[in-house]
């Protein structure tokens, strides 16, 4: 496993006091103004709860979460929602462990490195959102019958290594006897979120991009989808809600209707259309064309994306520890029940 995301998380624990909040750009559902830094705030009056969330990104790809904001969900399930982006994993998972979130939504590896890294107050996952990876291989011109022996000796943009995306993108190599090292050339020293512009300015032969980056350079003429991550890496555990051991210790009943909220979201998605799916989820990307929205719905559906429920199964933990082992970034397998509570996605879904 890279000691890369342990030293930053732990680097970032220690001067959490001195960087506030890392620079992270907020997007307030409920409110506006300062983000919240204090843990819970309970209500008596109202019998709210006001509730941080931290999310790897803010992506169409997580459709469910935004319903389940926009109907309203988290507000009938008495929670006050301050949605936060972190801009990636180790950000979240230290958002997380320095109480500057109480809810932490990210790539469930993270939580994995964390436990291993040895903290005593470590995160477990709640609920699981999506099923399939959420990218898309980007070529720069149109490719009919697209077949994976097509990367060998191109330059690929990837992304951060010990990362669900860099991990799926590696597993799918090689289950089509590719090495993602000597038969390819991927670069990961672009930033998260900026190979799409990297990508449009004239660096790599393919690109490999979530929603709506994917999209947008097809809108553009600056590249082609060519094949979909999700489908041909099979059902992968991609992106849980986790908070830390002792925050749903004091708080069940919270996490309870946190996740109540978004099994609404769930029940939504798998009953209603792209368009009016893109029609309810509009003000969270408000820059975002709504055919395009559409558009993106549409492909996350089509691949089976999301789940019916929020369960995060044994067997979806052990694929996931499969390939971090696969990826090199697994020192030793850690234990299912420690680090995955369904108790409350299972009373969810009843």
């Amino acid at each position: 496993m890279k000691k890369k995301f342990i030293a930053l998380a732990l680097t970032a624990l220690c001067a959490a006091s001195l960087l506030g909040g890392c620079g992270n750009t907020e997007k307030s559902v409920a409110n506006t103004g300062t983000q919240k830094t204090e843990s819970v705030k309970k209500s008596d009056s109202k019998k709210t709860a006001s509730v941080t969330l931290n999310e790897v990104a803010h992506s169409i790809f997580y459709a469910p979460m935004y319903v389940a904001i926009e109907e309203g969900y988290f507000e009938e399930e008495g929670i006050e929602l301050t949605l936060v982006t972190g801009f990636g994993a180790d950000k979240t998972m230290t958002a997380l462990l320095t109480d500057e979130a109480d809810i932490g939504f990210m790539g469930s590896e993270s939580t994995i490195y964390t436990y291993i890294g040895g903290s005593s107050d470590y995160a477990v996952n709640f609920a699981q959102l999506t099923q399939r990876a959420g990218n898309f291989l980007v070529a720069r011109e149109p490719i009919e019958n697209f077949d994976w022996s097509m990367l060998i000796g191109k330059d690929v943009l990837g992304g951060r290594a010990g990362g669900m995306p860099e991990m799926v993108f590696e597993y799918i190599l090689k289950k089509n006897n590719i090495d993602p090292v000597t038969d390819v050339s991927i670069d990961q020293s672009i930033d998260f979120g900026s190979t799409a512009a990297a990508f449009s300015g004239g660096q790599g032969e393919f690109t490999v991009e979530f929603e709506p980056h994917a999209t947008s350079l097809e809108e553009k003429g600056d590249g082609y989808v060519v094949a979909s991550l999700g489908e041909d890496s099979g059902y992968v555990p991609y992106t849980a809600f986790s908070a830390k051991k002792s925050f749903i210790e004091k708080n069940p009943e919270v996490i309870q209707s946190f996740t109540n909220a978004l099994q609404k979201g769930m029940d939504y998605v798998q009953n209603h259309s792209a368009e009016e799916i893109a029609a309810v989820i509009k003000p969270q990307f408000e820059e975002t064309e709504l055919s395009t929205i559409t558009t993106i719905v549409e492909r996350y559906a089509a691949q089976d994306t999301w789940k019916s429920d929020l369960i995060f199964e044994e067997d979806s933990f052990t694929l996931l520890q499969n390939i971090l082992e696969e990826a090199g970034e697994l020192e030793k397998r850690v234990p299912y029940e420690d680090l995955v509570d369904t108790s409350f996605a299972d009373k969810a879904a009843k």
